[in-house]
């Protein structure tokens, strides 16, 4: 007896502990709660529908892991600008040319876009820029809507969760990939249109969506999935139907963009979409991702420089 009294003291003491401890987590979740509701109240029916917007997007952009993390720092600022951009600059492009050059029908733009500086031509690889620039001219009306809506749609919503320079970065690394594989599987033929770019948001955002499948609630990773693939199925077939089998008065635009730019999202993409809460530069992953595009890049310079057909 003697001998367990402090022993049973002890343990009683532990409890009591333990239960302050508990108590005190319960009361800072109940004033960080209040303090939250105070912050919408505060601000009126605004930061409401804002949240409610954040809260939507984090669903489809975000495994349930990081959702928290981007509902606590969320907001507009700065708003979607890299997206908006380039896709006001493509558009202006397409109506310059298409102005320019008074088109029959605005199905195909032969006349104006074949002889564009920025359209890319295996002639005239020498002009660096056109494996850029050529993304900024669309073959007809058909091409810039299917682009323009499938890199506003999706993104927008990316660019509110990873920012301006990472899109621009995904979006971009899809655009040069797309004009250098053109060039050594399509040596011969014209470039033009963003879906290079395109391309590269969706297969990094389809990555994603894959491999945290079961995070991002498997109703809406099922419907994401169907939805990708069927806009890519669909997009893919009419490249592929123009390019062997509609007859075209000027040289035929080549298709291999789609193909390289969805690799390049698949690799750098997903690497700096699920880089959400970390470092990036940081992550060796997307290392190991940037020096696969290098190699590849460099080998795509020596291939136009000495083994091209198009020289």
């Amino acid at each position: 007896m003697v001998e367990g009294g402090p022993r049973t003291m002890a343990a009683a003491h532990d409890l009591e502990m333990d239960s302050m401890n508990l108590n005190t987590v319960r009361e800072i979740k109940v004033e960080l709660e209040e303090e939250e509701k105070m912050r919408e109240d505060v601000g009126g029916k605004v930061p409401s529908k804002n949240k409610k917007v954040h809260r939507i997007v984090s669903k489809w952009m975000l495994p349930e892991e990081a959702q928290g993390t981007y509902l606590d720092r969320a907001n507009c600022l700065p708003p979607p600008i890299f997206i908006i951009t380039i896709s006001l600059a493509e558009l202006a492009v397409f109506i310059y040319y298409a102005v320019w050059k008074p088109q029959k029908q605005w199905i195909t733009l032969d006349a104006g876009i074949l002889e564009s500086p920025f359209t890319y031509r295996p002639d005239k690889r020498e002009e660096a820029w056109r494996f850029i620039s050529y993304m900024l001219v669309h073959a007809g009306v058909q091409h810039i809507l299917g682009n323009l809506v499938m890199q506003l749609i999706l993104g927008i919503p990316l660019e509110m969760v990873h920012k301006g320079h990472r899109v621009g970065l995904v979006y971009l690394a899809g655009v040069i990939a797309g004009s250098l594989a053109s060039s050594i599987f399509d040596p011969l033929k014209f470039l033009v249109g963003a879906s290079g770019g395109v391309y590269a948001l969706m297969g990094g955002y389809f990555m994603n969506v894959l491999v945290n499948f079961r995070e991002m609630i498997p109703a809406f990773g099922i419907a994401r999935l169907l939805i990708i693939i069927l806009i890519i199925a669909s997009d893919m077939g009419f490249a592929v139907y123009r390019r062997f089998f509609v007859p075209a008065n000027g040289p035929l635009v080549s298709f291999v963009a789609h193909i390289a730019g969805g690799f390049a999202g698949m690799s750098i993409g997903y690497t700096v979409f699920s880089c959400f809460d970390k470092a990036l530069l940081k992550d060796p992953r997307f290392w190991i991702a940037i020096v696969a595009y290098l190699v590849c890049a460099l080998f795509a310079v020596f291939f136009n420089i000495f083994l091209s057909p198009a020289n």
